[in-house]
């Protein structure tokens, strides 16, 4: 997804594009989950999440 995200809409980095991602896949970040993430994606006590290669998400 980042990789596609990139290419397509913002080739200036992918931390941004990923950094929305993991928030979008943490269930405490939003009042609904947008994606589905498997994989570690940070706690709400202050962990961050893992790296690209280790998680996985899905609309």
């Amino acid at each position: 997804v980042v990789g596609d995200v990139i290419g397509k809409y913002h080739p200036h980095g992918d931390f941004a594009v990923y950094d929305t991602i993991v928030r979008m896949a943490q269930p405490f970040s939003l009042r609904y989950m947008l994606v589905d993430g498997q994989g570690n994606f940070g706690s709400i006590d202050g962990d961050s999440a893992a790296a690209m290669r280790y998680t996985e998400i899905r609309l």
